[in-house]
């Protein structure tokens, strides 16, 4: 059949054009901000695509919503004392309904931008993701930056959009619009972190360092236990445990049950406390400036005292934090379920995992060559506990490891033995193999 000849292809040739073609005029600003508003939002920003800001996320957006001219930040409260709460199912609903809300804002203002020839992209405010990409970015829009650019807040200490009313306690989302806005927000021109630095003497396994400093895996590792990777370390712990007596002794009822409930009912976190104890914004800090000591007593110390499971990787940061500050809580050493799939993958991942006591009195500069299925070059530098990830071979190193990708992929897994490696040539090593040592003792 000719394709003129189909019934809808007639109707909408019939047409004038005016009466199929998306307008172009720009989007009212305070249209725009009422619509989020009626739709549930407490708080709406908007930033152009342009935005200089958003330099580094620009790729990404146009790959997943490829005519985006203007981006929409939504943002929903949170019910401060439901996450401040010891009783952590509590928290947890808090933040299974303020996600379903946001979510809700985005498909519900979605409908009427499309009744007016809008064409709107709403990706989750969080789950699902794209787990195809995990251990990478598997999120397609990362809210936070536009949220910043959109001038809802900032970034604090605890990694966390601090809303200049609202601090911490809020779920934020983003609309993806193919139309440009009449005018745009920009950033706030203070920072709502007090720096009192509460987040950080509250995290079980001391993600947040006082000094600026944030471990992402280990933060994973604990509060994201029963998803993701944590969820693959459990689901091994099945398929390796040769009867329910030997999988009882690496995993306890509760663990199992926990699990459990995240499948059935959403998932659940294991703290969040550097959430529930922050006091930034107005509608927040009234209590802790009233009556500091009555605060700390009241929000932060019940969190500290709580007799809970701490989960670390064996080596980590993590380990040696929860055993030295909090002795009355229990260690429980776990994976973390994080397998670089690719040598760029792994490179990537290296200061998500990084730990500084391990590489405490270490200064050494490393090459990495990989050929086969990758071939790429990479510094990896550590000195002074920091490390810097550079592209190619940069320096003198103290270390010259050249690898199959494949193989080294594999040896991440813990599939392939190193010593067979070296010995089938699959991978060569320049320099003392204590460095070697030392440098996996940085990313257990």
């Amino acid at each position: 059949m000719n394709l003129e000849n189909h019934p809808t292809v007639q109707i909408i040739r019939s047409k004038a054009p005016s009466e199929f073609q998306y307008p172009s005029p720009p989007l009212h600003t305070r249209w725009l901000k009422d619509l989020a508003i009626e739709s549930g939002a407490h708080d709406v920003g908007l930033v152009d695509i342009q935005r200089p800001g958003l330099a580094e996320h620009k790729d990404d957006l146009l790959k997943v919503f490829p005519h985006v001219k203007t981006l929409v930040s939504i943002l929903c409260r949170l019910n401060p004392d439901n996450i401040r709460c010891v009783y952590r199912s509590v928290s947890d609903l808090e933040f299974l309904n303020g996600f379903e809300a946001v979510n809700a804002v985005s498909h519900r203002m979605s409908e009427r931008l499309r009744a007016e020839g809008v064409r709107v992209l709403t990706p989750s405010g969080g789950f699902p993701m794209d787990l195809e990409h995990w251990p990478g970015k598997m999120w397609p829009v990362s809210h936070k930056p536009v949220a910043v650019e959109a001038g809802l807040g900032r970034l604090g200490l605890n990694r966390l959009l601090l809303h200049p009313q609202f601090g911490n306690f809020v779920v934020i989302g983003t609309l993806l619009l193919d139309r440009e806005a009449e005018s745009y927000d920009h950033p706030i021109d203070f920072d709502p972190c007090l720096g009192c630095k509460l987040c950080a003497s509250v995290c079980p396994v001391g993600a947040i360092g006082e000094d600026g400093h944030f471990s992402f895996s280990n933060c994973m590792t604990h509060n994201y236990r029963d998803r993701m990777g944590g969820f693959s370390d459990w689901v091994e712990h099945i398929v390796t445990s040769n009867s329910a007596r030997e999988y009882r002794k690496h995993v306890t009822d509760p663990e199992t049950v926990s699990m459990w409930q995240s499948l059935s009912y959403g998932i659940c976190n294991k703290s969040s406390y550097c959430m529930a104890v922050c006091p930034a914004g107005e509608k927040q800090i009234g209590p802790f400036l009233e009556d500091r000591k009555t605060y700390l007593t009241t929000v932060v110390n019940p969190l500290q005292k709580r007799t809970e499971m701490v989960y670390v990787v064996p080596g980590s940061d993590a380990e040696h934090f929860a055993a030295k500050r909090f002795p009355h809580k229990t260690i429980r050493r776990v994976g973390s379920g994080l397998r670089p799939k690719s040598v760029s993958n792994f490179l990537f991942s290296l200061p998500l995992v990084f730990q500084r006591i391990p590489a405490k009195g270490l200064d050494a500069r490393y090459h990495l060559t990989f050929s086969g299925a990758e071939s790429l070059e990479a510094t990896i530098v550590i000195h002074d506990q920091k490390l810097e990830v550079l592209d190619g071979l940069q320096g003198v190193a103290n270390l010259h490891l050249k690898a199959d990708s494949a193989t080294w992929v594999r040896f991440l897994a813990k599939e392939k033995n190193l010593l067979a490696a070296l010995l089938t040539g699959k991978m060569k090593i320049k320099g003392s193999p204590a460095l070697l040592k030392a440098f996996a003792a940085c990313f257990p």
